[in-house]
C-alpha cells in the first residue's frame, strides 16, 4: 500500500464550501427558470446497464468507444457510470409508461456524470450537468422553447454574450441520400483524413465535421452540406423554429457544420458557446431525438432537450454570487456558562439566525479575532454578564439575557 499523499483522482475535484454555495444558488435559479416552463425534477441512477448507452448513444460515438467507465458487478452484469442524461430519461419514459401521461412529458435533472475525457479547464471525468427534456411532441414550438429556456438559464446564471449556433440534421430517413453523398466525398479524399474519421465513414460520416485534424478540416471545408439537402418537411420544421426564435428576439448563427457528438440527434441541433472557455467553448446544447425512445423499445415518441455543464456555466459566469449570511458568534468570557452559551446559539438557530459558538478553547481575544475572520456581524459575549458587540461599529453594550440577545439578532436578520 502506498504511503504518498492522497489526492482526488485525475479529472475529478472537491467542491469546497465557497463553490458549493454558488452551485446551490445556480440550482435554485434552475428550479425557477425550468419550473416556470412546466418542467418537473427527475433523477436517474448514477449507473445503468451498459446496453442502454450502446443502443441509445451509439456504438460509433466517442463516448461509447473511448470514454465510458464500464465495470462488471458481482452478478456478472455490465454496468456503466452514466456519461449523459437523455438515454436514462428515455429509458425511464418507457419503463414507467410515461406515454400514457398527458404529452409532452417535461423533465429536468441535475447531477454527476462520468466520461474518461482528457482533463482540461471546465472539462472533468466526473462532471455535473443540468439537463432538460420534453418527450411526446414534434412541434417546432417545443424546439424553440427548449432553446429559449437554456438561453434564459444562462442569462440568470450570469453568462453574458454567449453565441447560439443552430442547424438541422433532418430525419434519419430524410438524410440517407445525403449521407451516401457525403460518404462518397470522404472516400474521394480519404488519404487526407484522420484515421479516426476514415474508420467511421461507413457508420457515422457526419462526425467528420467535428474533427480537429488539420487535413480533415481542410477536406470538410469543401464537403456538401446537409442543410442544403434537407427534405421539404425538415426544411419547413427548421424554418418554423427559426421564426419562433426571431419572434422571441433571440439572436443565433446558422452553422451548417454543427452536428453534435451523439448519434440520436434528428432535426434541430443547437449549442451555446462562450469565448470565456477557450478552445472548448461549448457551455450547453442539445437538440431533437425523435427516434431514441423507439430505439430503446418504446413507442414512437419524438423528443427534444439539452444539457449544460455546471462547472462550465460557473467558469463563464460574470455574476456576483450571493454569499452566505453573516453569522452571529457566541463567545464565552471568563466565568461564562458554556451551557448558557449553547442554549443561546440553539435559540438563535431556531429563530432562523446563522450562528456559531466558541468550540476551540480560545481566549476571548482569540475568539474576537476568529469572529472577525468569519465576518460575523455581531458577537454575543457570555460571561458573568452578557454583552452584545456590533462588529461593524465596534459598539458594545450589555443585554439583560438570552431572550433580548435573540430579539436583537432577529432584528439584524430582518
Amino acid at each position: 500500500m502506498g504511503t504518498g499523499e492522497l489526492k482526488v483522482p485525475r479529472g475529478t475535484f472537491d467542491v469546497l464550501p465557497e463553490d458549493a454555495l454558488k452551485r446551490r444558488e445556480l440550482q435554485r435559479r434552475t428550479w425557477a427558470v425550468l419550473g416556470r416552463g412546466g418542467y418537473r425534477p427527475f433523477e436517474s441512477p448514477a449507473f445503468e446497464d451498459t446496453e442502454l448507452f450502446e443502443r441509445g448513444v451509439g456504438e460509433s460515438t466517442d463516448i461509447v468507444r473511448k470514454e465510458m467507465f464500464t465495470f462488471e458487478d458481482q452478478g456478472g452484469r455490465s454496468l456503466t457510470l452514466r456519461p449523459e442524461g437523455t438515454a436514462p430519461v428515455c429509458r425511464a419514459y418507457v419503463e414507467h409508461g410515461m406515454h400514457k401521461l398527458p404529452q409532452p412529458v417535461k423533465l429536468w435533472y441535475w447531477g454527476p456524470f462520468f466520461r474518461h475525457e482528457r482533463a482540461q479547464a471546465g472539462r472533468y471525468r466526473q462532471f455535473s450537468q443540468i439537463g432538460c427534456e420534453a418527450l411526446g411532441s414534434d412541434e417546432p414550438s417545443l424546439d424553440a422553447e427548449s432553446v429559449l429556456l437554456l438561453a434564459e438559464l444562462l442569462e440568470a446564471a450570469g453568462v453574458r454574450g454567449a453565441t447560439l449556433k443552430i442547424a438541422s440534421l433532418g430525419t434519419r430517413e430524410g438524410r440517407e441520400a445525403y449521407l451516401e453523398e457525403l460518404r462518397g466525398y470522404l472516400h474521394d479524399h480519404e488519404a487526407d483524413l484522420s484515421q479516426d474519421v476514415r474508420d467511421r465513414i461507413a457508420s457515422n460520416p457526419l462526425r467528420a465535421f467535428d474533427a480537429g485534424h488539420e487535413g480533415t478540416r481542410t477536406v470538410m471545408a469543401g464537403a456538401p452540406r446537409l442543410l442544403d439537402r434537407l427534405a421539404p418537411e425538415d426544411a419547413e420544421h427548421f424554418a418554423e423554429v427559426r421564426a419562433l426564435l426571431d419572434d422571441a428576439g433571440l439572436a443565433y448563427v446558422v452553422d451548417p457544420t454543427l452536428v453534435r457528438g451523439l448519434d440520436y440527434y434528428t432535426r434541430t441541433v443547437f449549442e451555446f458557446e462562450s469565448d470565456k472557455l477557450g478552445a472548448q467553448s461549448g457551455v450547453g446544447g442539445g437538440g431533437r431525438y425523435d427516434g431514441l425512445v423507439e430505439e430503446l423499445g418504446g413507442p414512437r415518441t419524438p423528443g427534444v432537450g439539452w444539457a449544460a455543464g455546471i462547472e462550465r456555466i460557473l467558469l463563464a459566469s460574470e455574476t456576483r454570487w450571493p454569499a452566505a449570511p453573516r453569522p452571529v458568534f457566541v463567545a464565552i468570557d471568563d466565568g461564562g456558562n458554556r451551557r448558557e452559551a449553547f442554549r443561546l446559539v440553539t435559540l438563535l438557530r431556531e429563530a432562523g439566525v446563522r450562528s456559531e459558538m466558541e468550540q476551540a478553547g480560545r481566549s476571548l481575544k482569540g475568539q474576537m479575532k476568529h469572529a472577525s475572520r468569519a465576518e460575523a456581524r455581531a458577537v454575543a459575549i457570555v460571561g458573568q454578564e452578557m454583552h452584545w458587540r456590533d462588529m461593524d461599529t465596534g459598539e458594545q453594550r450589555p443585554v439583560t439575557g438570552i431572550q433580548e440577545a435573540v430579539r436583537i439578532a432577529v432584528g439584524l436578520a430582518t
